[in-house]
This record gives C-alpha cells, sequence and structure tokens, in this order.
C-alpha cells in the first residue's frame, strides 16, 4: 500500500529530479535541514505559483507515492490553514527516504509568471 505526496519545487530541482530518471529528489542544501513533501496537490500549488514562480521564474507540482507503511512513521505537520500538511523528513533520512518511493515522480502542474 503507498500514499500520495505532492512536492512544489522550481525548475533547478525539476531538473535534478529529471537527472534521477524521475525516481528521486535531490539533496537538500546545508541551509535547508528538513525535505518537507505535502499532502494535498492544493497546498502544493499555492506554494508553487506563490513561491516558486516569483524566486525562480517557474513553478512545478510533482506527485509521487511513497510506502505507506514507512511514511508513517513522519508525523504531518499543520503549518497554517486546514490544507497547509506537511511532512517533515529530516534531510539525513531523504536518501532512505527516496528508496521508499513507488514507481515514478510525476510532475502534474506547471506555472509560469503571468504575462
Amino acid at each position: 500500500m503507498t500514499t500520495t505526496l505532492y512536492r512544489p519545487v522550481g525548475p533547478q530541482e525539476l531538473a535534478l529530479i529529471e537527472a534521477s530518471g524521475w525516481t528521486k529528489f535531490p539533496p537538500r542544501l546545508p541551509e535547508q535541514p528538513i525535505f518537507y513533501p505535502v499532502t494535498n496537490e492544493a497546498y502544493a500549488i499555492q506554494i508553487a505559483k506563490d513561491w516558486n514562480v516569483p524566486a525562480s521564474g517557474s513553478g512545478f507540482v510533482t506527485k509521487f507515492e511513497v510506502d505507506a507503511d514507512y511514511v508513517g512513521k513522519f508525523e504531518i505537520q499543520n503549518v497554517g490553514g486546514f490544507m497547509h500538511n506537511e511532512l517533515w523528513v529530516p534531510a539525513e533520512e531523504l536518501e532512505e527516504f527516496n528508496a521508499h518511493i513507488v514507481g515514478e515522480i510525476l510532475v502534474t502542474q506547471s506555472f509560469y509568471p503571468e504575462k
């Protein structure tokens, strides 16, 4: 059994995901101690549009499946409103997290600056 998660990303992170064969997320940068996939697409869309587009010129929503037994060890963190739910995965556990992704990481939404 799997759990569906989402991850908003910018173009640089998306390129690294593509380079992995769409199977893993890249290591976190030193100033990023937590990898935080989100539990619903609406929240991922909000971040991709409101944060990734202004910060890097485009934003993307990725969707992926993770082994439910494994991902159950991470508590869901609510960081705002009812839909703002994230999993907080310590950066040092990201490689193990990636090993529990089932199938490919898919891009479900793409956003660019409005003209």
